[in-house]
């Protein structure tokens, strides 16, 4: 009977849990997505104007800090860790861990974003274009998003269409830096006639 009792008492706090989680991150994929599209170069890490994955999501896509069940809050989560091999380089070990994070978290903007940039490294722009579009379809057209997007645009040698993308984020933020540089550098290769790597 005891045994009955703490078995029941488990999967309904369990449950319980469950029915959080879906609730928590339904309202976090709305909060992100109504607060303004000018979150800016505030929102990329590093300083180079590639389409690194976002190192803050705070400052992209916020999230309550008080759950600790969200991804990217748990240093050895799938976010985290892909964050780490591709900084170190490793896109193929980067890829698969977003791949993970978009499987457990199919609403967070920022690991699909993560994941595209990844797929640009690997040079799977069909791949890629598919994960922008599912981060566009959870927050809208936001400048780090159109950025990374005219990145890839570049890295495909699609100068057009890159110069496009980049002015579309230009709009969304005329100072953002990260928009500028990515501007700057498909001048000198269209100019220069290199390609990007």
């Amino acid at each position: 009977m005891r045994q009955r009792i703490c078995r029941a008492l488990c999967v309904a706090s369990l449950g319980l849990w469950l029915a959080g989680c879906a609730g928590a991150n339904n309202s976090l994929t709305d909060q992100a997505s109504n607060s303004g599209s000018a979150a800016g170069a505030d929102a990329f890490a590093s300083a180079q104007p590639v389409d690194e994955p976002v190192e803050s999501a705070q400052a992209m896509f916020p999230r309550a800090s008080t759950e600790s069940n969200l991804l990217g809050s748990n240093p050895l989560d799938d976010l985290n860790t892909g964050k780490s091999y591709y900084r170190s380089g490793n896109f193929g070990m980067a890829e698969r861990y977003f791949r993970r994070a978009v499987e457990t978290h199919p609403r967070d903007a920022e690991a699909w974003l993560d994941l595209a940039a990844s797929y640009d490294r690997l040079r799977r722009f069909d791949l890629a274009d598919r994960a922008y579009g599912e981060a566009i379809k959870i927050v809208g057209p936001r400048i780090e998003i159109l950025n990374n997007q005219g990145y890839s645009l570049m890295l495909r040698g699609d100068v057009r269409s890159a110069y496009a993308k980049l002015t579309e984020a230009r709009h969304l933020d005329l100072g953002n830096r990260y928009v500028q540089s990515n501007l700057r550098l498909l001048a000198d290769t269209s100019r220069n006639g290199k390609a990007i790597e």
